[in-house]
């Protein structure tokens, strides 16, 4: 009998031990390893892998964006539409042979619609041309889920080396 009751027992409390053991297990991508994704993406000229961890809202915003563009080609035959080059993810055009992480910093915000925002620099280099290195800086932001925290950094947005953004230019894209 004491057996019978020991085994009972046990389920439960593995059971009720598992939403605390599944959380302190959690992985949370850093916002380093953001970079790393997108300087992936980059030097392989293929953002495929960044969609994964764009915000909701800039992954909606491109949807939109080559949705638009891809209407203004149907309306206009033989013009190039707004997004004929794709998506402005880096300040120029032109391939960089080398993509590396810089400095990533997070803070709290407290005017903002979150919490908390983090910033990860991606400096460019062209190994035939280092006068034409440069840097643009990730616009993190977390996503949460249904019940709040942990969070998941998402990109928000990049800081283009020209002095705008990514979210600036597809809009100024459609502006006539």
């Amino acid at each position: 009998m004491h057996h019978l009751a020991t085994a009972a027992i046990i389920p439960m409390l593995l059971l009720s031990a598992l939403p605390a053991q599944a959380q302190s297990e959690m992985i949370t991508i850093t916002p380093e390893q953001i970079g790393q994704v997108f300087c992936i993406g980059s030097l392989g000229n293929d953002m495929s892998p960044v969609s994964g961890v764009l915000s909701e809202d800039l992954t909606s915003l491109i949807d939109d964006a080559f949705e638009r563009s891809n209407a203004f080609l149907l309306d206009h035959p033989g013009e190039k539409p707004p997004l004929g080059d794709g998506i402005p993810w880096r300040t120029w055009p032109d391939y960089a042979d080398g993509c590396t992480v810089g400095a990533a910093s997070e803070a709290e915000l407290l005017a903002r619609e979150t919490d908390l925002l983090a910033r990860v620099v991606i400096n460019y280099t062209f190994s035939d041309a280092p006068s034409a290195n440069y840097s643009d800086t990730l616009i993190l932001l977390p996503a949460y889920g249904e019940n709040g925290p942990p969070y998941i950094w998402r990109i928000h947005d990049v800081e283009l080396g020209g002095g705008g953004t990514l979210r600036e230019f597809i809009g100024a894209s459609f502006e006539e």
